[in-house]
């Protein structure tokens, strides 16, 4: 299904018990990059009990890409009117990766009474919001890569080897990054350059944190951050897993899914 929200097209899904059952809501907030339908297990595993909402945010999957640059606050406006053209007053939030970052910006302004629906529970799962502590040799890597990049495309230097500067230019970064379009580039940058721990101690709501111990992306000593700083975060660890781990053990992490949002039938 699609919904036009604040003139953007929206690709979404909604499964599991129908709006005037009065059955409890959960939304799946995207990681960077990834198609609404990666998570299909994620909502297959409560939407026997829950209303679950999966959807393309501007720039992933099928929905419209935004039309100037978004950091993670513009993405937080929006979920906010998305939640609106819902009607959900009310709803627990899973976040995946970038999804994550959200919730947090969300838990945040929950503290300070200046969200339209109310949180109920938090899932953060390889969740991004940790800056990394970069060392003296990784800025200077930085800092020379800034250097390099600011004298080949400077005007005369381009001009003359365009074609070797660009392929040389779509090697550098992050495999997101290169994968990007221009306009979600430009939105990436301001959300890696942001440190979120600041806001951590004002995520009140219970919190569960579900982590793969090989994650790469977001490294387990993020969870372990996010877990001292959030008053009422829980670590569980899927041993063996990557920055997908409810993908690699969908039954261990369905019974934990459903175990923290109160529902019974584990397997």
């Amino acid at each position: 299904m699609t919904k036009t929200v604040n003139g953007y097209s929206i690709n979404y899904r909604i499964t599991g018990p129908s709006e005037d059952s009065g059955a409890p809501v959960l939304v799946v907030l995207q990681g960077w990059g990834t198609g609404m339908e990666i998570y299909d297990s994620v909502a297959a595993a409560v939407n026997d009990r829950y209303r679950v909402v999966q959807f393309d945010l501007p720039g992933f999957g099928a929905s419209d890409e935004p039309r100037e640059p978004w950091n993670v606050d513009a993405y937080a406006d929006f979920f906010c009117c998305f939640m609106e053209e819902l009607g959900i007053k009310k709803a627990s939030l899973l976040g995946h990766s970038y999804g994550g970052r959200i919730i947090i910006k969300l838990a945040a302004r929950s503290a300070e009474g200046k969200l339209p629906f109310e949180i109920e529970k938090i899932v953060l799962v390889d969740s991004a919001g940790v800056m990394p502590e970069r060392s003296a040799s990784q800025k200077f890597k930085v800092k020379l890569y800034k250097i390099k990049r600011g004298f080949l495309m400077s005007k005369p230097v381009h001009s003359m080897f365009p074609e070797v500067i660009d392929y040389w230019m779509s090697k550098q970064g992050s495999a997101d990054y290169r994968a990007a379009s221009p306009m979600m580039k430009k939105c990436l940058v301001m959300a890696v350059n942001e440190d979120l721990q600041h806001l951590m101690p004002s995520v009140k709501q219970e919190t569960l944190l579900v982590w793969g111990d090989l994650d790469e992306d977001t490294p387990i000593s993020d969870a372990h951050k996010m877990e001292a700083k959030m008053p009422n975060a829980a670590l569980v660890v899927l041993e063996g897993t990557n920055h997908y781990s409810f993908l690699y053990k969908p039954v261990e992490f369905r019974n934990i899914l459903r175990a923290f949002l109160g529902i019974g039938g584990a397997e």
